[in-house]
């Protein structure tokens, strides 16, 4: 690592004095000066770290993460890019566009558009002709198309104040066609029902237009382990059409600059967001539950992909997964879990119907996710906070178990933590996961 210059050193020794003074507004502004030095600051449990800016732009915490955008969403239209500059305070991470089954697109209104009438003889009733264009006035419903044609031809330019009557006598229609028109109109929309109201069969042989798929991304914490991220991202390219959202906290030995050269080598699949803040199990600020929600607030697809790093596929298993949620399944995963009688203890479960699924790869309905509350803001170690999420979210949750593609590289418990922080932290989510189970 480069020697920190003796004035960014000062910087960061007056950035520490204004935090510990709680004057957020210097220490922002020191944090700004600090970077155009090319360097950023990280605040550790010590004190801080200062580390050479790298080449992508890196937001200061998880909570300055804006929700449901791209990166280029607050740069005033521009498309982005390394370097590219944004909002004072912070800089935001190089994206890539959508994948096959990205961001859901938008879609025009393709309801019916106003008009502007001219010509129209004010001596029309206009109470009449909305009385014949409201469906509850009679017991045909009359189309909006019917009632359109109404309304035009109350309008025509030749209608005379007579013509304005609906409803006459036979004799009185005698060379006057637009008010047979008017009349016939009526009649049909008072007395029938509209043929807009029947029912279309397909001809024979035609198939009914297929739903749209729902979009789908898989969202990845990068927390370290630059080799595994890079087998994780490439197995997904290659065997899925997800979309690939990360969060990079830290730059973890180098997996921040892995993860951007995965989206340069992936432009179109891959997303990717940098903060400085490192993860809370490695003595950083930023906690496992915090990200996985700004994850979930991030994305704007249709189905959102729990998955972690040291997870391979050996086939498209992302595909079963979102086919499972169907009818009131709201979740589906790789792995589940169940509670024995008194709630003490978890044992994995068979395949099928389940209360909890593992974190190492499960697909939620994003909209019902984010409704039950989203990721648990306290769980700051991955550890039981999967299964706290589990006993939040509505319907029924099922595991798809050994026949989906994938294997697991190494045990997710294999991360470096401190044993004693992770006894630690697990208790105290697990003590959460045992009021949701004893809530009614």
């Amino acid at each position: 690592m480069s020697e920190v210059p003796p004035n960014v050193t000062g910087l960061a020794e007056r950035r520490a004095k204004a935090l510990a003074e709680h004057d957020h507004a210097a220490s922002d502004a020191l944090r700004d000066e600090i970077r155009t030095e090319g360097w950023l600051v990280r605040d550790t449990a010590d004190g801080f770290e200062l580390i050479p800016s790298p080449s992508f732009d890196v937001w200061p915490t998880v909570s300055s993460l804006p929700e449901g955008g791209s990166p280029g969403a607050e740069r005033g239209g521009s498309s982005g890019g390394p370097g590219t500059s944004t909002a004072p305070g912070r800089t935001s991470a190089t994206s890539g566009a959508a994948g096959v089954d990205g961001n859901a697109e938008g879609t025009g209104d393709t309801g019916s558009t106003g008009k502007t009438s001219t010509g129209r003889d004010d001596s029309a009733d206009p109470g009449r002709v909305a009385e014949a264009a409201d469906p509850g006035r009679h017991p045909g419903r009359l189309g909006d198309l019917d009632a359109e044609r109404v309304a035009e031809t109350e309008a025509a330019p030749q209608q005379t104040p007579e013509g304005s009557e609906l409803v006459g006598r036979a004799d009185d229609l005698d060379g006057h066609p637009e008010r047979m028109v008017s009349s016939q109109l009526l009649w049909d929309g008072s007395l029938s029902v509209s043929r807009l109201d029947e029912t279309i069969v397909p001809p024979a042989g035609v198939e009914e237009p297929k739903a749209a798929r729902p979009t789908v991304t898989v969202a990845l914490l990068v927390d370290g382990r630059p080799d595994e991220l890079r087998e994780c991202v490439r197995a997904l390219v290659a065997r899925t059409e997800a979309r690939i959202l990360a969060l990079d906290l830290g730059d973890v030995d180098g997996a921040g600059a892995v993860l951007q050269e995965l989206v340069e080598e992936f432009p179109r699949r891959v997303e990717a967001w940098h903060v400085a803040e490192t993860p809370h199990w490695k003595g950083g600020s930023a906690g496992w539950g915090e990200s996985r929600d700004r994850l979930l607030r991030l994305d704007t697809s249709d189905v959102h992909v729990v998955m972690d790093t040291s997870v391979v596929l050996d086939g498209d298993a992302v595909t079963p997964l979102v086919k499972a949620l169907d009818d009131d399944v709201t979740a589906a995963g790789w792995k589940g879990m169940n509670p024995r009688e008194d709630g003490k203890e978890w044992l994995e479960a068979e395949p099928g119907e389940v209360r909890g699924l593992l974190g190492h790869l499960f697909a939620v309905r994003r909209d019902t996710a984010l409704a039950a509350g989203g990721f648990p803001a306290d769980a700051r170690y991955y550890r039981n906070a999967d299964l706290e999420f589990s006993l939040r979210l509505p319907g029924t949750l099922v595991a798809l178990g050994k026949d989906l593609p994938v294997h697991q590289e190494r045990h997710r418990r294999d991360d470096g933590a401190d044993p004693e922080y992770r006894e630690g932290e697990s208790r105290r989510t697990y003590d959460r996961v045992l009021r949701l189970l004893r809530s009614p």
